[in-house]
């Protein structure tokens, strides 16, 4: 019986190059889908978000994004973990619990500021993915030096979390209603008008006293 690999079966021989496996190459990585969604949905809403309105804004095809997203769900928690990233770099807790969980509250304010779009994102289902467990994390290290019980310390740090959801969503009620624009028709208007949209600052002693009220409240 011969030992010659058969022709489909036949090797590289030496100094030549193998051959590469036939197979799509990915034009775009997850980030850069879930950065060119975060940039659609910050400009026209989630009722401006879509798999077709995503691939646009990246010169491709809607089912292009399927490799690499299952659903509109799935796209949702991807941006919204991408977003947490902002969260970062962490305060240091030290022994000052109390003004570092306050620090963290307003940095999530400030995140909803960015991205309204967020508030109605976690209302409905919130999301756990890594940079939203990576942030739990830390509160919780934040709060190591308090003698309260791991359930106090979760729902301390749920409560504030619905604390800044709520003056999130008071700012965002507050602003004056704007025009619908088409920004693929008019780019340079709907920047402008979307630069302009900054909500008014929240009463920073009314948010952090209702805070800190919160937290001695549920941690002492």
């Amino acid at each position: 019986m011969s030992d010659q690999p058969r022709p489909h079966e036949r090797r590289a021989s030496a100094g030549e190059t193998p051959r590469r496996r036939r197979g799509p190459v990915p034009a775009h990585s997850r980030d850069e889908i879930a950065a060119a969604a975060i940039t659609l949905t910050d400009r026209e809403g989630l009722a401006g978000l879509s798999m077709r309105a995503v691939a646009a804004a990246l010169g491709t095809g809607a089912a292009s994004l399927y490799r690499y997203v299952a659903s509109r769900d799935e796209l949702l928690a991807l941006m919204t973990d991408h977003v947490m990233c902002e969260l970062r770099p962490y305060p240091a807790g030290h022994d000052q619990w109390l003004d570092t969980m306050l620090e963290m509250s307003r940095r999530q304010l400030h995140l909803y500021r960015r991205h309204s779009w967020l508030l109605d994102v976690t209302q409905q289902s919130p999301a756990f993915g890594p940079e939203a467990l990576a942030w739990l994390d830390h509160c919780l290290q934040v709060l190591e030096p308090v003698t309260a019980s791991s359930r106090a310390k979760f729902e301390a740090i749920a409560m504030a979390t619905g604390v800044t959801t709520l003056f999130a969503r008071s700012e965002l009620a507050a602003q004056p209603a704007l025009p619908p624009i088409d920004s693929h028709a008019y780019p340079h208007v709907a920047r402008a008008i979307s630069a302009d949209a900054t909500p008014a600052p929240t009463d920073r002693d009314l948010f952090e006293d209702a805070l800190r009220s919160l937290l001695v409240g549920l941690l002492s």
